[in-house]
């Protein structure tokens, strides 16, 4: 069996939890937090706070890093990667190079390995891009999220001041979806592509429009688009917001032969964004449990990963059964 510790007890610390609860190989020996240990209740697993993540060193295989990108990750990631090997869902894109450097780094000088980035995107749409452009070299990538719920776009409303709660909904511009998918000449731009919508509830006598100025402007998540903001009550929010629905493309065109188009497409429709991402860095936990038991170290990510690695099948089995 491996030996699973989760790091974060939040939406996605729990969805890898039930993840972990549907794997034969794998089992929940912990569960570390920043809070007092005694107020947090697990399917039965102990909990630990995160000062003792060094008691643990010889008792986990993989330690699956659950904070949030915006301000949890940069510290956790480097801090876990001292003790154990370690998956992530780090999903700032434009942060990932300096974030794999930092991890790299402790990893290295611990023996450890740490596979970043591996939700569902940046992770399998990552994949499916690689793979549509090696297929198609002739051609372009197009990726598009939602519509639903961005738990580190939603994490990120929740850090400013003021705030008390919020949902953050990414829309697919629908005409630039339906051109895309067509092979029609359409003009892709951050603006062209996605519009964000933001639903807040605000602490009583906060500056509201202050509020609205930051998230508005805030690099990296909702500066570059077309952004509704709009504030409700803690009820409507429990009422109107309570899931955590998400789904995304990639879609890759491209010619073989002169005027010969081939398409190629992945697609996810989530009921809850949490629960996939929770299975998703679970199955590459298994596949970063394997790379470490071979000796490898550092910093890595999914373009590492084998699917054979990631399956709790057997090589025999894959082979009969499914390839």
């Amino acid at each position: 069996m491996i030996r699973v510790a989760i790091n974060g007890y939040g939406n996605l610390g729990r969805g890898a939890e039930q993840a972990i609860s549907k794997a034969e190989d794998m089992e929940l020996v912990v569960v570390f937090t920043r809070r007092d240990p005694a107020a947090i209740t697990t399917q039965g697993a102990p909990v630990a706070h995160v000062d003792d993540m060094p008691q643990w060193a010889d008792r986990v295989d993989v330690c699956l890093n659950c904070g949030g990108s915006a301000t949890d990750l940069a510290e956790q990631g480097p801090a876990s990667a001292a003790h154990f090997t370690t998956v992530d869902s780090f999903d700032i894109h434009a942060q990932i190079p300096d974030y794999f450097a930092s991890v790299d780094a402790a990893a290295r000088q611990a023996g450890n390995l740490a596979l970043i980035s591996t939700g569902w995107d940046p992770g399998l749409f990552s994949m499916l891009r690689v793979l549509g452009e090696a297929i198609l070299p002739d051609g372009a990538t197009t990726t598009f999220w939602g519509p639903g719920v961005s738990q580190g776009h939603s994490d990120a409303v929740r850090r400013v001041e003021g705030v008390v709660d919020a949902r953050q909904y990414t829309l697919p511009v629908e005409s630039t979806v339906e051109a895309v998918r067509a092979g029609d000449e359409v003009e892709l731009t951050t603006r062209s592509m996605h519009r964000r919508e933001c639903y807040v509830v605000a602490r009583e006598g906060a500056d509201l429009e202050r509020i609205e100025r930051e998230i508005a402007t805030m690099p990296h998540y909702f500066a570059d688009y077309e952004t509704s903001i709009s504030f409700i009550s803690a009820e409507e929010m429990a009422a109107e917001h309570h899931g955590l629905p998400h789904g995304g493309l990639v879609v890759r065109r491209g010619e073989t032969s002169a005027g010969v188009g081939q398409t190629m497409s992945f697609e996810l429709q989530l009921a809850s964004n949490p629960e996939f991402t929770g299975s998703v860095v679970v199955a590459m936990g298994r596949a970063a449990a394997r790379m470490a038991g071979r000796g490898q170290t550092g910093a890595c990510t999914v373009f590492d990963v084998t699917l054979a690695d990631l399956s709790p099948r057997s090589p025999e089995e894959l082979r009969a059964a499914y390839l």
